[in-house]
């Protein structure tokens, strides 16, 4: 089954890439704003002990502009054609830093939000949309983290479903500079010595958008991730899993 998938979806980029040589830059890049923009609430549960879920209300963003785009915290530029889509270079506004400022941690370092930066490609194919996106951390934890997206989409004439599966992989630096305990830490902390290994996260995730107006939508979003043991087995760690939410308003520009 998985090499009729594979083999299937290589078919796929083959006819896309052929369909894409007849069309102009102009025509693949039109230099105008086209998607959503707007303003929304972010809520993540936090996993790490002593530590509550926060909101944060920030730009809301599904657009492109030429060669340009973001897709809410991913933000980019579309090089080659690939199939049905683009090689992308492409970065992620991150807010999975925390500070050590409550009991349960004390003693222990500030963990400073990653700055992922790396290559990815979305892929708008018949069978739904496919994203894939290598990362790497040029900020403190220098660490990489690996995802791949399948979204579907289940329209009715005001509300669209877009049923989401995927996972996650972050490697060791990146799980040990967020949930590992250095020898120091240990020492000057309440909890032992620990070094995870890299992880393994899968999750399941909604988007549903509905029109209020044909320019006005209102979305909501709802991501649940369980953690790999690396990461639950962490003393800095408080659960097996991970819930990410927000909705947002925006002005649909066509």
């Amino acid at each position: 089954m998985v090499g009729i998938t594979m083999f299937a979806a290589l078919d796929l980029l083959n006819v896309g890439t052929a369909c894409a040589q007849t069309r102009t830059g102009a025509e693949e890049f039109p230099m105008r704003f086209e998607g959503d923009a707007g303003v929304g609430a972010y809520y993540t549960r936090s996993i790490v002990r002593g530590k509550t879920g926060s909101t944060d209300v920030l730009p809301y963003g599904y657009f492109d502009y030429g060669r340009m785009f973001a897709r809410i915290d991913t933000l980019g530029v579309k090089t080659a054609k690939i199939g049905y889509g683009y090689l992308e270079l492409v970065g992620r506004a991150s807010l999975d830093g925390f500070k050590a400022d409550t009991a349960s941690l004390r003693g222990l370092s500030e963990r400073k939000n990653s700055v992922p930066i790396g290559l990815g490609t979305f892929q708008e194919t018949p069978m739904g949309a496919f994203f894939v996106n290598a990362f790497h951390d040029v900020n403190k934890s220098q660490g990489s983290l690996f995802e791949a997206i399948y979204v579907g989409e289940i329209a009715t004439p005001r509300v669209t479903f877009y049923p989401q599966i995927g996972a996650e992989y972050v490697s060791k630096k990146y799980t040990g500079y967020y949930y590992g305990v250095s020898a120091q830490e240990a020492t000057a902390s309440q909890y032992g010595a620990y070094r995870p290994g890299g992880a393994f996260d899968p999750f399941v995730a909604a988007l549903v958008d509905a029109k209020i107006t044909e320019e006005v939508h209102l979305n909501f979003y709802l991501r649940h991730k369980w953690l790999a043991s690396s990461i639950q087995a962490s003393p800095l760690v408080g659960s097996k899993s991970m819930d990410t939410t927000f909705i947002a308003l925006s002005y649909r520009f066509k």
